[in-house]
This record gives C-alpha cells, sequence and structure tokens, in this order.
C-alpha cells in the first residue's frame, strides 16, 4: 500500500482522504482542479446536510440536464448562466485596463460567415419593428481610431426572436451583418429596436428558476464581436437601459458600461435621410479596444 493510499474515510478527513489518492496524477493542471472542486464541494455537504433522498434528488436533476442536451441546446451551458458561473469565467478570461470596453457573454444564437455588408447597411430584412439607427467609433486605449476593424453584429427582432428560432418566418440572416472601418473608426448601420425575450425555461433550468422565485428573460440588447489586427477580440453587448429586465438579466450579463441610451428621434429630415418612414430611434456608442501585445 502506497503512502497516498492511507487513511480511512470519516466525516472529518473527507477532503484529505479522497484529494490524497489523487497524488500520482499524471497533470497536474486536472490534480489541482479536481482537488479544489473536491474541497469546496465536501464543504458544501457538511454545510447543507442533505438527507440521501435530497442527494438522490440532485443526481437526477443532474441527469435529467444531461439528457436536454443535443446538438441545438445545452442545458448545462444554461445552467452555467443563471448561476453566474459563465459570466465569472467570462470576467476572468477578459480582465481589462481602464477605460477598454467590456465584454460579456457571446450567446447561442451567433451565427458565422453572415455577409459583410456596406457600412449604413439596414441589416433588417423583412421591415418589421420600430426603425434604428446605430453608430460610434471604434478606438483604442488612446482614443485613437482604429482602422479596418471587423464589427459582426446580430440582434433579436421586435417579438424578442433571432432569426434561427424562426426558420420559415424570418428570413435567413436577418438582423445580422459584418461591417468594416475606415480610417476615421467610425461605424453605423440600421435596425430596429430589439425587445427582452425569455431564454429556455421548459426543462430543468426553468424549473429551477421558478424554484427560485426568478424569471427566465434577458433585458433587450445588440450583440457585438469586434476583430482588429493587434487587437484582443471583443465579444459584448449593448443594452436598453430603459428596459423593464435591465437589473434583473437572468444570465446576469449587464454591465453599467454597456448600457447605451436609446433614443427617440421625431426629425423628418433625418428619418429621410436614412429612408425611414417617421420617427426613429438612435444608439451611439464608442468601442475601445485593447492592444494583443502584451508589455
Amino acid at each position: 500500500m502506497e503512502t497516498h493510499e492511507k487513511g480511512f474515510f470519516t466525516e472529518e478527513n473527507s477532503v484529505e482522504v479522497v484529494t490524497g489518492r489523487n497524488a500520482n496524477a499524471q497533470d497536474p493542471r486536472l490534480k489541482q482542479v479536481i482537488e479544489v472542486i473536491t474541497r469546496k464541494l465536501h464543504e458544501a455537504v457538511k454545510e447543507i446536510e442533505p438527507t440521501q433522498d435530497e442527494w438522490f434528488k440532485a443526481i437526477m436533476y443532474l441527469t435529467r440536464t444531461g439528457h436536454l442536451c443535443n446538438e441545438w441546446r445545452q442545458e448545462f451551458i444554461l445552467l452555467s448562466d443563471v448561476l453566474g458561473v459563465s459570466m465569472l469565467v467570462d470576467a476572468i478570461n477578459n480582465r481589462k485596463p481602464s477605460g477598454a470596453s467590456e465584454s460579456t457573454v457571446l450567446g447561442p444564437f451567433h451565427v458565422a460567415d453572415a455577409p459583410e455588408l456596406p457600412m449604413g447597411a439596414n441589416i433588417c430584412l423583412d421591415q418589421k419593428g420600430e426603425d434604428m439607427v446605430i453608430h460610434g467609433r471604434i478606438l483604442d486605449i488612446e482614443g485613437r481610431p482604429i482602422a479596418n476593424a471587423v464589427l459582426d453584429v446580430w440582434q433579436a427582432n421586435d417579438e424578442g426572436f433571432y432569426d434561427v428560432q424562426q426558420k420559415g418566418i424570418q428570413p435567413d440572416f436577418n438582423l445580422r451583418g459584418v461591417f468594416r472601418t475606415g480610417e476615421d473608426g467610425r461605424y453605423w448601420f440600421r435596425a430596429v429596436k430589439p425587445k427582452f425575450y425569455p431564454i429556455p425555461d421548459d426543462g430543468t433550468v426553468g424549473k429551477l428558476l421558478k424554484g427560485l422565485g426568478r424569471h427566465p428573460y434577458r433585458p433587450a440588447h445588440l450583440h457585438f464581436i469586434l476583430k482588429a489586427d493587434g487587437f484582443e477580440t471583443l465579444t459584448t453587448h449593448i443594452f436598453d437601459p430603459h428596459d423593464p429586465y435591465i437589473n434583473s438579466d437572468a444570465v446576469f450579463g449587464v454591465k453599467e458600461s454597456l448600457l447605451a441610451e436609446f433614443k427617440r428621434i421625431d426629425d423628418a429630415t433625418r428619418a429621410h435621410e436614412l429612408e425611414f418612414p417617421g420617427w426613429f430611434w438612435e444608439v451611439e456608442y464608442d468601442f475601445v479596444l485593447t492592444s494583443s501585445k502584451k508589455g
């Protein structure tokens, strides 16, 4: 018997006995991760003191969560989202210097290979919803414009649905587009005002939210992935600060720095220039990227 295999399991020494068995682990990172998880899990069990029935219910909850996962739905990611773990992992992996735009979660509805469009194009293909123009600049941390920056943008429609959720109802690539900045670093495009929407709540995660007295809604937002040579890729949103769910996003994705004023504009001349039939919403927001060079 090897030294690390000695020791009989008790309530008091449970962590030491279990983690001690991992002394010969080949991967030091795996060893570290399992030791931390074991320690925290045992601490939780000792504090909660679940009954055998409660522990079995927890196991069955995770089993049902796994059964819901398939090629188009990942219930475990949803569980990570509503527990705030997804945003915590994002925050740890995207620490930014002061003044840089903050990141947030990618979300499940990004589509690769959206069409690259001329600056100013209208990404709303079905003419449904309240017209909106979005504009701003892509800057570096010193405030200088970034030329040839690529913006991949997408959003839900005025009913809270993405095109991939309504195949045959919305046109393909509706409310999606890719834009590229010029020398001045400016961007602008036309769209429609997005609406809040619920995350899928018909499974185990939805039942958990109901049990906790929580709603499943995400506040209205627009998605962005911004890329430029020499800079770190930024995945983020901008949010409507007046949305009814702005302070209670089901997945904790809202950050104060990502609030952008949605202004209603009643200007017939500007509406005509933008090819809008009447009043419209205007959003102005500057993104600040950080250099990918270290040191």
